[in-house]
């Protein structure tokens, strides 16, 4: 299935993996690279968005700039505030004001890793509208250099409250397709 992934990948498709024991679906759309993984109550899903920013620009927009990206992408995020610690730092919480699903939403993230080098950082969600239907949730953010752009590489890990209940976020990562889109059009026009 991997091999169709990348097939899917430079034709701007996603590929959707549903892995359940002895069973896997695979559907294709537009968007991107996305994947969908579960296990007993945590779950994962994943995109690929290529854009043409830098890999370390597009990371230091999340590290050391996450206060910019309202510049970037207004209409999704409106605005981010460091509550405790430094930019760029592990620990550090920042408090997110954004838009998603028709509703004005905020989130309260511990900066839980950075990896400069790889140009990785991982947010762990500890308060928020996202709690209201996740009993956890985090965003790993991983963009890797190809050619003159990158690959920004999302992944969503979360459990579920009620695991009937509620959908798994494949609109919170379509949307975080789009911040990804606003924010290189924002880093190409700028050269930021």
């Amino acid at each position: 299935m991997s091999s169709d992934c990348g097939k899917l990948k430079g034709q701007g498709l996603f590929a959707l993996s549903f892995l359940v024991p002895s069973c896997a679906f695979l559907f294709e759309g537009t968007g991107g690279h996305e994947k969908w993984e579960g296990k007993l109550s945590l779950s994962k899903l994943e995109t690929v968005v290529e854009i043409k920013a830098s890999a370390a620009k597009f990371h230091e927009m999340f590290t050391h700039k996450p206060h910019h990206i309202s510049n970037a992408s207004d209409r999704i995020i409106q605005a981010c505030d460091l509550h405790e610690g430094d930019w760029g730092t592990v620990g550090s919480v920042v408090y997110w004001n954004y838009f998603y699903d028709g509703k004005a939403k905020v989130a309260k993230d511990l900066v839980e890793a950075i990896d400069a080098e790889n140009n990785l950082i991982t947010f762990k969600v500890i308060e928020g509208d996202l709690l209201e239907h996740y009993k956890s949730f985090k965003f790993t953010i991983h963009a890797t250099p190809k050619g003159e752009g990158c690959n920004v590489h999302w992944t969503l890990e979360y459990e579920k409250h009620h695991h009937d209940d509620i959908e798994d976020p494949h609109t919170l990562l379509q949307l975080l397709v789009e911040l990804s889109k606003d924010i290189d059009a924002h880093l190409t026009s700028t050269d930021a």
